[in-house]
């Protein structure tokens, strides 16, 4: 025995030794023997190496209790040492650290006007709406067509309806919402005393004839991220704004110096870290699709989308970091812009990805967005990123034809997309081609360091703004929150250089690119919305899985700032809506609504939504 104890006594003191001399003297190398991808030659930017997103990516779907273990371990030191890290590297976030990447960061893609400027000076945009608005409103079909803004000027114009009568017909629609057994849930904050001034205000314009904008009388509702007085600026959760706002954003002020009917703010994914839109906490609930009250709005900007499709208000903005303007429009069937990063003010909006994030309108027509882009582009002292902008333009818009016009598509990544989607898809592009437009096959080098480079710059700057509130209201953030921000919280300051390098290659790609096409067409989302489980609306719910598909096509954009704009072209056979993305050069979102406007052309019938509200008729 005493033999035994010796041999065990000098081998436990070999192995401490052993482990000591690794801890204390061997050098730990932070790469890895081999590279994720190709070590690649510095100043490369164009042509092979890139590769499409992955169809799938391995996560489980959690909901209920899965979710709940998940986010504990995730949020423990065996989570923070092994789970996470685990989760980051099946799903290929830790990519970036394997590669040389020469190219300075590009920290905020905030990007100069050419010097060439295709509009004349002279060009009014305010001058250019109504002839827009006409043009749009003859393309009506006889069945189904959602409520726009030129059928309220109509009414108003008339003496039809009054602007106080859309505001009664509204009040007594969203009451009569938080009384159903299935609430939709779009409108999370109102104030019958605030809508019914705005609504008295316009309605005396329109009757001394004195008028504001184009948008007066026009019901809008705003993202609850955007500061609207009198309302709590929640940002989606139960802990922010305990306080009503004295202060608008600037957003909300045009909104309402243009004399738009604000009737209240939207419902949103909590903090904007998802994109379903399913926020089970007290204050929210989750917004449902007006197309089907079983599946999923898609997020963050929920109850905006929900508010546009089911005919509550025709216009509402949104905010975009990660498609969360793009995402809901596509899958509740309405237009929706991004624009060009710092050409809409963000003044006023939480701060919680101040690089990838942009300001837009969802609405229920390209006409419609041109009108609030209009209205709600340019320069805001208070907004540093898009004081040199150039002055917004529509220059274009209504040429009659498309001829002069090539369209850039990589086919390989254009199909990475579910078989309905993809048909249909198909399809508009043919129809543009008969308009006169040439398709050109382009190629989208490293679309994997682009997915994972705009993933790690969106979590790390929310986990950057948001740190205080993980650390003091940990226990009052949704389930699938936690868990993102556990994620994030393991990205270093190495991974956030080499995301913003990687920004810098993709901004110089597209440039070379755009000097050969006008736009990128994509799909929207490769998948339609998703169904809501049960299990869902009590804790919430983390589908990775889903959240790439839904995501595939959106953070080019986001990422190098480009304006991107979704239109519908279509539905599922279980008559969910289908989108197509059409993405432009840096500042020309005039581009985006001449192409838009013709394909709506395209859209044949409008399916009714299965939650519609006629608020002009009613």
């Amino acid at each position: 025995m005493e033999g035994e104890s010796c041999w065990l006594l000098l081998w436990s003191t070999a192995v401490a030794g052993l482990l000591l001399f690794y801890l204390g003297f061997v050098r730990r190398v932070t790469g890895a023997a081999r590279t994720a991808f190709p070590r690649r030659e510095a100043g490369r930017v164009a042509g092979g190496g890139g590769r499409p997103p992955p169809m799938r990516a391995w996560s489980p779907r959690l909901s209920g209790f899965s979710l709940r273990l998940c986010v504990h371990l995730a949020n423990t030191a065996f989570g923070q040492h092994f789970l996470v890290p685990l989760l980051m590297r099946v799903n290929n976030f830790t990519a970036l650290r394997f590669l040389d990447l020469a190219e300075d960061p590009t920290f905020v893609p905030v990007v100069a006007e050419e010097e060439k400027n295709d509009h004349p000076e002279s060009e009014n945009v305010l001058e250019i709406l109504p002839k827009l608005m006409e043009v749009s409103s003859r393309s009506a079909r006889p069945m189904f067509n959602f409520k726009g803004i030129q059928d309220y000027l109509n009414c108003y114009r008339s003496g039809e309806v009054t602007p106080l009568q859309v505001a009664k017909n509204i009040i007594a629609t969203l009451e009569d919402d938080e009384r159903s057994s299935l609430p939709l849930q779009a409108i999370v904050q109102w104030d019958r005393k605030e809508i019914l001034k705005m609504a008295e205000d316009s309605t005396a314009r329109y009757q001394s004839k004195q008028t504001l904008s184009l948008l007066d009388g026009i019901p809008v509702c705003l993202k609850e991220e955007i500061k609207v007085v009198p309302y709590h600026h929640r940002s989606g959760t139960q802990y922010l704004g305990m306080e009503p706002e004295t202060e608008d954003a600037t957003a909300a002020q045009k909104l309402r110096e243009a004399g738009a009917i604000i009737i209240g703010v939207s419902n949103m994914h909590e903090l904007g870290i998802g994109t379903t839109g399913c926020n089970p906490n007290r204050y929210h609930g989750t917004a449902r699709n007006p197309y089907n009250p079983q599946h999923f709005t898609g997020g963050s900007s929920s109850g905006s989308a929900a508010a546009v499709a089911s005919g509550l208000c025709p216009l509402a903005l949104g905010t975009d970091g990660g498609g969360s303007v793009r995402i809901p429009a596509s899958f509740c069937g309405i237009v929706g812009l991004k624009g060009t990063f710092g050409r809409t003010s963000e003044f006023g909006c939480h701060p919680l990805s101040y690089s990838t994030v942009s300001l837009g309108p969802l609405s229920t027509s390209v006409a419609d967005a041109a009108v609030a882009y209009a209205i709600l582009a340019g320069p805001d002292p208070r907004y540093p990123y898009g004081l040199g902008q150039p002055k917004p333009s529509l220059s274009g818009v209504l040429t009659p034809d498309l001829k002069d016009l090539k369209l850039g598509v990589d086919w390989t990544f254009f199909k990475a997309c579910d078989a309905e989607i993809l048909a249909t898809c198909q399809k508009a592009v043919k129809f543009l081609e008969g308009l006169g437009a040439s398709v050109v096959d382009v190629s989208l080098p490293e679309l994997e360091e682009i997915r994972v480079a705009h993933v790690i710059c969106i979590l790390s700057e929310m986990r950057d703004f948001l740190q205080p509130d993980f650390n003091n209201s940990f226990d009052q953030m949704n389930l699938e929150t936690r868990l993102n921000l556990a994620i994030a919280s393991k990205f270093t300051a190495l991974d956030y250089i080499k995301a913003n390098r990687q920004r810098s290659r993709t901004m110089a790609l597209l440039q070379q690119m755009f000097a050969n096409v006008n736009c990128l067409i994509t799909p929207g989302t490769a998948c339609c919305a998703p169904r809501i489980q049960d299990s869902d609306l009590l804790t919430g719910c983390s589908d990775v899985r889903t959240t790439l598909r839904t995501m595939r096509y959106m953070q080019l954009a986001n990422l190098t700032g480009i304006p991107a704009l979704v239109i519908p072209v279509g539905y599922s056979i279980s008559g969910l809506p289908i989108s197509i993305q059409i993405m432009a050069k840096w500042w020309d979102e005039a581009l985006l609504f001449r192409i838009g406007l013709k394909l709506e052309q395209f859209h044949g019938i409008t399916a009714k939504p299965a939650i519609y509200y006629d608020i002009l008729g009613q």
